[in-house]
């Protein structure tokens, strides 16, 4: 795990150093450490995996820590048992993860690193191929710099400049039309792939659960409910859960209600 880590395998991200920083504490105090639902948590179904292309793989990397725990929390609440349930949850912040949760399990969910979804704060979200291409060989730009420009400066800080939502909704109240334009076309953006989940459930969901930063905007939380209104209940958890999650997620193996999985 710790070389997986350091090499970056799966993914270049600041999570990549809490198994580094667990293991010196570890040694230090002479305690065990564990990784809780860590992003690269893969439990797809075989047929979410096929993009489209031989060759290439859809990959499960998402806020599975903070959206196992909201599902744990929405099924306590409405007295749902976990084991037979189908949830979806939208974890929106810098980057979205929007996930269908059957049975407590991250069945398919977009590449919120780089790759599929809505654009969001920062991140491109999907795109167009022909305009990757053009952006790759007419502009004749490297990997890192496309890679920097698909998940730091897209999505609303790449059309308005900004990556704080406060401001941009200011702008909106002062009636500033492109940046709601941009705004309803993220939130579109979100409804369409929340909408898409709900097909693959049959319409049956047991709820919409909807967690990250952006939640605790009125704004945007009433532009998506105008869309999503069909499914219910909703459950809004703003903000993000991460070390109420990674404690209780350490918790339950002590307990003996999980056993430890083993890296491999």
């Amino acid at each position: 795990m710790l070389a997986d880590y350091k090499s970056g395998k799966y993914s270049l991200h600041t999570s990549n150093l809490g198994a580094l920083l667990a293991e010196k504490i570890s040694f230090q105090f002479d305690t065990p450490a564990f990784i809780v639902d860590p992003v690269t948590t893969d439990e797809f179904i075989k047929i979410a995996r096929v993009s489209g292309v031989p060759g290439i793989e859809r990959k499960s990397r998402s806020h599975a820590l903070n959206i196992k725990f909201c599902v744990r929390k929405t099924a306590k609440e409405l007295n749902i048992n976990i084991n037979n349930s189908k949830f979806i949850v939208a974890h929106l912040g810098t980057g979205f993860s929007i996930a269908a949760v059957k049975n407590g399990k991250i069945i398919d969910v977009n590449d919120a690193l780089l790759g599929t979804g809505p654009f969001s704060i920062e991140r491109a979200g999907t795109l167009p191929i022909t305009g990757i291409l053009n952006q790759i060989y007419s502009h004749k730009q490297n990997r890192k710099t496309i890679e920097t420009l698909f998940s730091k400066n897209s999505g609303l800080k790449g059309y308005l400049g900004t990556n704080q939502v406060t401001k941009i909704e200011q702008k909106i109240m002062d009636g500033d039309q492109r940046a709601e334009l941009i705004v309803d076309a993220m939130v579109y953006q979100i409804a369409k792939e929340i909408g898409g989940l709900h097909a693959t459930f049959g319409g049956k969901t047991d709820a919409l659960i909807i967690t990250g930063g952006l939640a605790h905007s009125s704004l945007l939380i009433n532009k998506l409910h105008a869309y999503l209104k069909f499914i219910k209940p909703h459950k809004i958890f703003a903000g993000s859960f991460e070390l109420e999650a990674l404690a209780s997620g350490v918790l339950r193996v002590l307990n003996g209600i999980e056993p430890v999985k083993e890296y491999s």
